[in-house]
C-alpha cells in the first residue's frame, strides 16, 4: 500500500487569529477548526481553480469544462454503440455517466454556494446544458440498443459480477423512465418534458428561499427589531419559530408563507410535468415511478407505512398538543388558544423546562474543534479512519472560512476529500446539505478516483473571545452530515454511477441519522465535549436529560408537516419524502441491534462499513439492511422502530433525580 504524506500544515500562508483552550492544547484537527484562518495574499502560487480544476480559476472556465464533457461525451456514445456485448459495455457507460457528473455534480453545487454572481450564473448554465444533453442521451435508440443487446444476451450477462449486472440494470431503468420504448414523437415529447422539468425546479428551489416584504406601517413599531428593514418595507425572511413573542411568530408565519401567485403556477406546472411524464412512459403516477427500486417499492407500501405510524402515534400526539396548550395557557392566559405558528416555539418550552434544557449550557462543552475532534477520534476507532487538515491551494475554494480535511485509512490510504463550509454567509443556503462533487470508481489504470464531497453548515463565526460554539441541534447536524460525507469517503464500488450517496433515496439518509445516534451517547459524547475555557467534561446526567427532552412532543413533530410554496424538498425528494422516517427505523434498529452495547466496537464498525457502506448504490439496500440486521425488517418492524425511539428511558429518570 502506498503511504499518503499529507499536509497538516494550518499555519502555511495564513494566521490563526487565537486559539483558545487554557488546559491542554487541541489536535491539528480541532486547532484548524477553532482558530479563525486569515488567508494572506498570494502573488508566488498560481491559481489552481475551483477544486483544483485549473480552468475554473475565471468564470469562462465553465464553458471549456463543458464544451470538453460534451465532446467526451459524444466519443464515448460512439464507442459504446461499436462496443460488443459484455463487461466494457457497462463500464463504457460509467465513463459517460461519470464525464457529465462531474461538471454537473460541481456546476449543481457552484450555482448555490459560490459568493459571486457571475460564477454562480455561468455554473446556472453549465447545469442546463448538461442535463439537456443527458435528458437527450436518455432516448438515444442507438445508445440504448448496445446496453440492451448485453441485457439480453443471457451467456454474457450472466457472468457479470453482480455490482456490474445492477449497474447495467440501473442504466436501463434510465432508458426506460425517459420513454425509450416510445415512438420518435413520444421521445421527443420525453425530453421536453425534462428540459422543461429542469427548469421548472429550478425557478421553484430559488423562490423557496425568497423572503417576502411588508410595509413597515402594517406591523407594530416595536417587532421591527426582530426582522430585516428594507426601506420603507420589513423583509422576512423565515419563520421566527424560536421567538418568545407571539406576534411576532404570527407576522413571521403570515407574511413568510403568505401565497405568491406565481410560485403556486411553477409549482402546479412542475407537478403537471411530472405527471405527464410519468404517464407518457407508461406509469400510474409520478410516485410509482419516483419509487421503482427503493426499499418501499410503491406509493401503497408507503402510505400503509405513514398510516400505521399515524395509527400507532396518535394518541401520543393528542398528549402532545394538550401539554402545548396547557403550556400557551400557563404563559399567555389572554391568548391561550393553540396556533399554527405556536408548535416549534412551544414543544422547545415544554423540553427546556421539563429538562432544564438551555443551549447556552451545552454549547461551551460543543467547541465546533472539539466536536470535530470527536468525530475524528470516533471514526478512527470504527473505521480506522483518521481527518487530516490540509492548506487548500490557491484559488482552490471559494471562501476564505472553507476548510479542507484529507480522509486517510490506516492502511488503504488516501480516501478522498471533505471541503467544510461551515460558516454563515448572507448569500449561502440556509439549510445545512451534503454535495457530491466528483463520485468514487475504479480507473483503467488501476487507480482508484477519489471521492470530493462538500458539507455544508451555516454555523456562527468564532469571535474574539471563544471559538464557534455550537448548541446540541448544530452538533448533531454536524454529526449527521458527516454521515453523508462518511458514506461517500467508506465507498468503494467499481462504478461512480452507484458510489456513496447515489443510492435510491430512502436508503441515502441511513447512514446520516445513525450519526445522530452516536452524537447522543454519552460514551460517544464524553469523549471529546469539554469546556472550552476549563477542559472540563460535559457531565453525564446533562446528555441523558438532553436525550429525553427530544422525545417530549416527538409525536407531534413526527406529524409535523412543512408548507408547499416554501418546501424545497419537493424537488430532491418529490413522492419520496418519507424516505426520513424509513432511514431512521432502518437506523435505529442498526444502532439498537449492532452498535447500543458498544458504539466504538472496531469488529462492529468494520462490519457496518462492509455490509452497508461500501457498496452505494450498487447492490439491491434491503439486501444490505438484512447482511446488516441478519433478518429482512417488515413495514411493521419499521413503525415499531420509530415508535419505540419515543418511549422515555425511566433510567435515566431515575438517575437524573438521584443525581
Amino acid at each position: 500500500m502506498s503511504v499518503y504524506r499529507p499536509l497538516v500544515c494550518l499555519l502555511r500562508q495564513a494566521t490563526a487569529a487565537r486559539v483558545w483552550r487554557t488546559v491542554t492544547t487541541w489536535s491539528p484537527v480541532a486547532a484548524a477548526f477553532n482558530a479563525r484562518v486569515h488567508r494572506r495574499l498570494d502573488l508566488f502560487h498560481q491559481n489552481v481553480g475551483l477544486f483544483g480544476v485549473p480552468e475554473l480559476s475565471s468564470v469562462g472556465g465553465f464553458e471549456v469544462v463543458q464544451d470538453r464533457a460534451l465532446q467526451e461525451t459524444q466519443q464515448l456514445v460512439e464507442k459504446a454503440c461499436r462496443c460488443p456485448p459484455g463487461v466494457q459495455t457497462v463500464e463504457i457507460f460509467d465513463k459517460l455517466s461519470d464525464s457529465l457528473c462531474r461538471v454537473a455534480d460541481m456546476a449543481d453545487f457552484i450555482k448555490v454556494a459560490h459568493p459571486d454572481p457571475s460564477y454562480r450564473e455561468a455554473a446556472e448554465r453549465t447545469c442546463i446544458n448538461i442535463g439537456t444533453m443527458v435528458e437527450r442521451l436518455n432516448t438515444n435508440v442507438d445508445l440504448c440498443k448496445s446496453l440492451k443487446d448485453l441485457l439480453e444476451n443471457e451467456e454474457i450477462f450472466s457472468k457479470l459480477d453482480p455490482e456490474t449486472r445492477r449497474v447495467a440494470e440501473l442504466f436501463m431503468f434510465d432508458f426506460e423512465i425517459s420513454g425509450i420504448h416510445l415512438d420518435k414523437k413520444k421521445r421527443k415529447e420525453a425530453v421536453n418534458l425534462n428540459v422543461k422539468l429542469l427548469d421548472l425546479s429550478n425557478q421553484f428551489l430559488m423562490s423557496c428561499h425568497m423572503p417576502n416584504r411588508i410595509e413597515k406601517r402594517a406591523l407594530p413599531e416595536h417587532i421591527h427589531q426582530h426582522f430585516t428593514k428594507d426601506g420603507n418595507y420589513i423583509q422576512i425572511g423565515g419563520l421566527n419559530a424560536d421567538a418568545p413573542d407571539d406576534l411576532v411568530r404570527e407576522v413571521a408565519y403570515k407574511v413568510f408563507l403568505y401565497p405568491n401567485e406565481n410560485v403556486m403556477h411553477i409549482l402546479e406546472e412542475l407537478l403537471s410535468c411530472r405527471d405527464k411524464l410519468a404517464r407518457l412512459v407508461g406509469y400510474e403516477s409520478y410516485a410509482h415511478r419516483a419509487l421503482k427500486g427503493t426499499m418501499a417499492k410503491s406509493p401503497e407500501a408507503v402510505m400503509s407505512f405513514l398510516q400505521q405510524i399515524t395509527d400507532k402515534l396518535s394518541d401520543r400526539m393528542e398528549k402532545d398538543f394538550e401539554m402545548m396548550r396547557e403550556m400557551k395557557t400557563k404563559l399567555n392566559p389572554r391568548n391561550p388558544e393553540l396556533m399554527p405558528w405556536d408548535h416549534p416555539y412551544f414543544s422547545g418550552v415544554i423540553r427546556a423546562e421539563r429538562f432544564n434544557i438551555e443551549p447556552s449550557l451545552y454549547s461551551p462543552y460543543f467547541s465546533l474543534g472539539a466536536c470535530m475532534e470527536g468525530l475524528n477520534g470516533l471514526f478512527t476507532q470504527l473505521y480506522g479512519v483518521s481527518l487530516l487538515a490540509e492548506q487548500p491551494s490557491v484559488g482552490e475554494v471559494w471562501s476564505e472560512d472553507v476548510r479542507k480535511l484529507a480522509v486517510v485509512h490506516e492502511t488503504e490510504g488516501l480516501l478522498g476529500y471533505i471541503y467544510c463550509d461551515f460558516f454563515y454567509r448572507p448569500d449561502k443556503p440556509h439549510q445545512d446539505c451534503h454535495f457530491t462533487i466528483r463520485g468514487g470508481r475504479q480507473l483503467e489504470d488501476g487507480q482508484y478516483q477519489l471521492p470530493i464531497v462538500v458539507l455544508m453548515l451555516n454555523l456562527p463565526h468564532p469571535t474574539q473571545s471563544a471559538p464557534t460554539l455550537l448548541s446540541p441541534g448544530m452538533m448533531e447536524n454536524l454529526f449527521h452530515e458527516m454521515g453523508h460525507a462518511m458514506h461517500s469517503m467508506l465507498g468503494r464500488t467499481r462504478y461512480q454511477h452507484v458510489t456513496g450517496t447515489r443510492c435510491v433515496t430512502d436508503f441515502a439518509e441511513v447512514p446520516s441519522i445513525l450519526m445522530e445516534y452516536f452524537a447522543t451517547d454519552y460514551r460517544v459524547i464524553s469523549q471529546f465535549a469539554r469546556h472550552y475555557q476549563t477542559g472540563q467534561p460535559l457531565p453525564q446526567s446533562m446528555v441523558a436529560r438532553l436525550c429525553e427532552s427530544k422525545k417530549v412532543c416527538g409525536a407531534a413533530d413526527t406529524q409535523l408537516q412543512a408548507w408547499q410554496l416554501r418546501f424545497s424538498h419537493l424537488v430532491g425528494y418529490g413522492a419520496k419524502y418519507y424516505s426520513y422516517l424509513m432511514s431512521r427505523a432502518v437506523a435505529s434498529m442498526v444502532w439498537k441491534q449492532c452498535f447500543y452495547k458498544d458504539p466504538l466496537n472496531r469488529e462492529t464498525g468494520e462490519r457496518y462499513r462492509r455490509e452497508m457502506l461500501a457498496h452505494g448504490g450498487g447492490k439491491e439496500p434491503m439486501l444490505m439492511v438484512e447482511g446488516m440486521l441478519q433478518k429482512r425488517p417488515s413495514i411493521e418492524d419499521f413503525v415499531n422502530a420509530l415508535v419505540s425511539d419515543l418511549d422515555p428511558d425511566f433510567e435515566i429518570f431515575i438517575m437524573d433525580s438521584e443525581g
